[in-house]
């Protein structure tokens, strides 16, 4: 007989896995209760099997009625409280306190509750007719202890239906209003599946419910895996909606999220299939492999970190060993977002209705201390607040401690990253006297106050590398190279990876976030700048350059000219965009841009009388002074510095200019255009621009309209974070002693005036005196003086090295024990001698804007369209010694303006006057020149090919007809990429290096 492929067929093998290997019993369609939308015979099977004593209180209370007085109560309880709440704290009928719902407990030790969370019934039951009104029925309904918690509509690809018409379903033919479909009342959760795809959605709202994507994610991109003899969807019944897994998802997973401030809106968040993945794949390893491990966790932007980071927290600090013992005293949540501590302390008071275990410090290292002291469960904490002195922590040894930095970078390497780890590492066993810690506390107090300087370095190293009692958790959307380095997890090739994906490309394909690159249009400015005085002094070439950068950035005109067109797109397109709703960001070089910007605004805004349609906001920190007037942002905007994102999401504000502020970790859905004028690159980029990418009902699309980066920049930035961010390869440890051996070879120190310092440096606290950094430096200036009496290029190359070694030795060590006290001595020594050598004198900046006038100008869009992103290559991990930049050589401020002005000007009409900003040529373009060191001419011209338009723009473009025809004419583009792709390509290479590839 031929196979039955129909969707009934597709039904009958999702209950038969539920019930044979998932933990759920056949449910019957005719015990379901349409009119409490409950499964009522399951329901009292469970009061009476696991609840007897309460069930008689329930008898003797009602009488005959007790199923209809006990249903009345529980109908309330769940109309008023919802079916979360009931399911996690019971109802209570007085004098009986019935639980609906026994989780499993932590440890494997209390037997009594193991019992009863055996004693809990879960059910699948079919074609569920759950209406008054009609005869509809939901495809399956599960149910725990009666209670339903999640319904599945199936469609089969075979017979020509997908989760699409699911979906359809669900919105055109299911009414909300139905009892078993109310938000929050009853089920938890809806489920829109086919054999390829899983949607779901936590509330019904006819054609405005919102569905996410619940899939694993295929090869990079959305989608599932071809399953292992079964259907790519498989996972959900076999693994998610088992029953050990769906109990834990309502028990520590599905919370209730506060709707905007003012509004009484509850949403239900059910975990997404990422955040549900790696958070129970990341403490399976703690629980297999304990601590002392690091994992890096890479997540796009938008993706839900704060969540994921959230259920982390909670199921570590509850997480026991295989041995039922607690594996981590405290959680500690490194963050700078204010968002994240709010959504920690009410999502874990909903999972264990308890006051304080979240604990947020907000005052200062003494708290920190007493947090750590006393092990509060969870502690929020800044990088900032974390160093503080050992000596405030009373013995932390022997307690275990998981850190959870959300979007980790290179801050983590540095000096406040050291000192968390030497207050929380394992620290006795170094000396013979420490060791006695383990068997008399007392006396090894006594023997710390003893110790010499030996041991303050042996206890300082300890901090380095990977810790035994301390294990790392790191967040990131745009990991960098050393934060693969340091937090990912060694494949068989040694090569570091993050432990867990979930790729900008799947997120952008499952359209759970917008593609922020589909509608990009770029701008570039020419201009033509004068010389105003009889003088021709001197000025150093790149300092001179960024003066007449910044003064044509600016100038007046150059403001007024693009605070036009932002206004008037912002008016014509944006302002309509998602039901009227629409806001835009300007992303700024400077605060003193931003200020100039904001006025720019006003006084365009008022002289078209659209005061009452285009509200604007600024946001910088600190005091702008400009003409003798000074500007914060409290004062221009009038607001609290707190209250701006609340106002920004009202309907007063429509546009917010920024200055390094909201450029990363800012939510606001209704983000929909960014004008962008400020050089964007790498990492900053991808989180700037990825403010955007947020959905909400009714966001279609987004905007960006940049002024100052080019296509083939935004696509470089992004393209390594598209899937998977890699590295080639990890840092050597030799490159220390390399750099080290050349330091030495200056004989700018002595080894016996480090033996010194070090000697007095690391004597411990309680017997440093007054006089002591007094002698700390004066084992440093013997040193400064023998560096001022070298040569000025002996001294930059000097310093270069140094700085380097200070940089790399810092880095290095955070991922790695080096168990050198010499080479750790000489770190400590040289971070105080780089500090004490003198500055050159050449960091005067330069002013030119009394000395240059302008005199043309013109803005010209140059692309528009979408930037396609594919997967880019690893990034560069590479440290190489190098040599220092050479003394830069002078020229005359008009030889300046005169090579300024055969880069970018052209045959301009009388409307095109101003100048603007200057944009580096290639010859300063270090990445470019590293690429044509390590390439062939060949494999050369691919790299070459991205830059081409700012070749193009910076050497060629001598009128508009010519660069017109460039951008227009593609075979006489490509002619002239011909032509200069090998003179560039043998200029590169034969200038001398000047820089290091990768600096740390």
């Amino acid at each position: 007989m031929v196979m039955q492929t129909k969707e009934i067929t597709f039904e009958t093998e999702i209950e038969y896995s539920l019930i044979d290997h998932g933990g759920y019993i056949k449910g019957a369609p005719k015990d379901y209760n349409r009119e409490f939308a409950l499964d009522t015979a399951m329901l009292f099977r469970f009061l009476q099997d696991s609840q007897p004593k309460e069930w008689q209180k329930l008898c003797k209370k009602h009488g005959a009625n007790v199923e209809a007085g006990f249903l009345k109560k529980l109908y309330k309880d769940l109309d008023t409280y919802g079916m979360l709440h009931v399911l996690r704290h019971g109802v209570v009928d007085a004098p009986a306190k019935v639980a609906l719902c026994f989780f499993k407990p932590a440890s494997g030790m209390n037997y009594t509750n193991l019992t009863l969370y055996g004693k809990n019934i879960l059910s699948v039951t079919r074609q569920v007719h759950y209406s008054l009104k009609n005869e509809n029925s939901i495809d399956v309904v599960l149910f725990i202890n009666g209670l339903p918690v999640a319904t599945l509509e199936l469609k089969n690809a075979i017979t020509g239906q997908t989760a699409e018409n699911a979906k359809r379903q669900y919105t055109k033919d299911r009414d909300p209003r139905e009892l078993l479909l109310s938000p929050k009342v009853r089920c938890l959760v809806h489920f829109a599946v086919d054999t390829d795809e899983v949607w779901m959605t936590t509330r019904l709202n006819g054609i405005n419910t919102y569905f996410l994507p619940f899939n694993k994610g295929n090869k990079g991109g959305k989608g599932n895996p071809v399953g292992a003899g079964n259907f790519r969807t498989s996972y959900l019944w076999d693994e998610v909606l088992q029953k050990d897994s769906i109990l834990d998802i309502v028990q520590r997973f599905i919370h209730m999220e506060k709707g905007r401030k003012g509004s009484k809106k509850e949403t239900s968040v059910f975990p997404r299939y990422h955040q549900l993945d790696v958070v129970r794949k990341l403490i399976a390893d703690v629980h297999e492999n304990g601590t002392g491990r690091n994992y890096l966790i890479q997540h796009s932007a938008g993706s839900g970190k704060s969540n994921s980071i959230s259920w982390l927290a909670h199921h570590l600090s509850n997480l026991h060993d295989k041995n039922d013992k607690v594996i981590f005293n405290s959680i500690i949540v490194i963050t700078d977002r204010l968002v994240l501590d709010r959504q920690l302390q009410d999502t874990i008071y909903q999972f264990e209705h308890v006051e304080g275990v979240v604990v947020k410090i907000n005052n200062n290292s003494t708290q920190l201390a007493e947090a750590l002291n006393t092990s509060k469960k969870i502690i929020v904490t800044t990088l900032q607040k974390f160093p503080f002195v050992l000596e405030k922590v009373d013995s932390l040894a022997g307690k275990r401690f998981a850190i959870i930095v959300d979007e980790a970078h290179s801050s983590q390497t540095g000096e406040a990253s050291r000192k968390m780890k030497a207050i929380l590492g394992e620290v006795e066993g170094l000396t013979e006297e420490q060791q006695l810690q383990k068997v008399a506390n007392e006396e090894a107090k006594e023997e710390r106050n003893k110790s010499d300087s030996e041991d303050e370095i042996a206890k300082e190293m300890s901090t380095h590398g990977k810790l035994d009692n301390l294990s790392f958790f790191a967040f990131t959307a745009t990991p960098k190279p050393k934060t693969i380095e340091m937090f990912g997890t060694p494949g068989v090739d040694g090569i570091p990876r993050a432990f867990h994906i979930y790729s900008m490309r799947q997120a952008i394909e499952e359209e759970f976030i917008l593609d922020v690159l589909e509608k990009y249009v770029t701008y570039d400015t020419y201009f033509r700048i004068g010389k105003k005085i009889a003088d021709d002094p001197r000025y150093e070439k790149s300092k001179a350059n960024k003066a007449l950068g910044k003064f044509l950035s600016l100038h007046p005109h150059n403001l007024a000219q693009k605070t036009q067109i932002m206004v008037e797109h912002f008016r014509t397109v944006t302002k309509d965009m998602i039901g009227g709703k629409a806001k835009a960001m300007v992303v700024t070089g400077s605060r003193l841009h931003a200020v100039r910007y904001y006025q720019e605004f006003k006084k365009y805004i008022k002289k078209m009388g659209c005061e009452n349609e285009l509200g604007i906001l600024i946001a910088f920190s600190g005091t702008v002074h400009d003409g003798g007037a000074e500007y914060t942002e409290v004062s221009m905007n009038n607001i609290k510095e707190t209250e701006l994102p609340e106002k920004f999401s009202s309907g007063e504000y429509q546009v917010l200019l920024v200055a390094e502020k909201y450029q990363t970790g800012f939510d606001e859905p209704f983000l929909h255009t960014m004008f962008v004028d400020k050089k964007l690159s790498g990492v900053k980029a991808v989180q700037t621009l990825s403010r955007l990418n947020r959905t909400c009902f009714g966001k279609e699309d987004t905007f960006i309209l940049d002024f100052v980066n080019s296509a083939e920049d935004i696509r470089a930035a992004f393209a390594p974070y598209y899937e998977e961010a890699t590295i080639e390869e990890t840092t050597d440890a030799n490159i220390v002693y390399d750099l080290k051996t050349k330091l030495d070879a200056f004989r700018v120190y002595w080894e016996s005036e480090i033996a010194a310092f070090a000697k007095a440096f690391f004597r411990p606290t309680k017997k440093q005196g007054n006089m002591d950094f007094g002698v700390l430096n004066s084992y440093l200036d013997p040193a400064v003086d023998r560096y001022k009496g070298m040569e000025e290029n002996e001294q930059e190359e000097f310093k270069s090295t140094l700085t380097k070694f200070v940089r790399t030795y810092t880095f290095l060590t955070s991922v790695i024990r080096l168990d050198d006290a010499d080479m750790h001595k000489f770190h400590a020594y040289a971070k105080f001698l780089l500090k004490k050598l003198p500055k050159r004198d050449g960091n005067t900046p330069v002013f030119l804007d009394d000395e240059v006038a302008l005199q043309y100008y013109r803005v010209q869009k140059i692309f528009e369209g979408s930037i396609v992103l594919e997967q880019g290559e690893p990034l560069s991990n590479t440290i190489v010694a190098g040599k220092p930049k050479p003394q830069e050589e002078k020229a005359l401020l008009s030889e300046l303006i005169k090579k300024l002005n055969e880069k970018f000007g052209t045959e301009f009409t009388n409307i095109d006057k101003v100048l603007e900003q200057f944009v580096s040529d290639m010859d300063n373009n270090e990445e470019l020149r590293m690429q044509a060191r390590n390439n062939s001419q060949e494999h050369f011209r691919f790299p070459f090919n991205d830059a081409f338009m700012d070749v193009v723009i910076e050497r060629m473009a001598q009128n508009q007809k010519f660069c017109e025809r460039v951008l227009d004419d593609e075979k006489f583009g490509d002619t002239i990429k011909d032509l200069l792709v090998s003179i560039v390509y043998e200029r590169l290479r034969a200038q001398p290096e000047t820089t290091v590839q990768y600096e740390v």
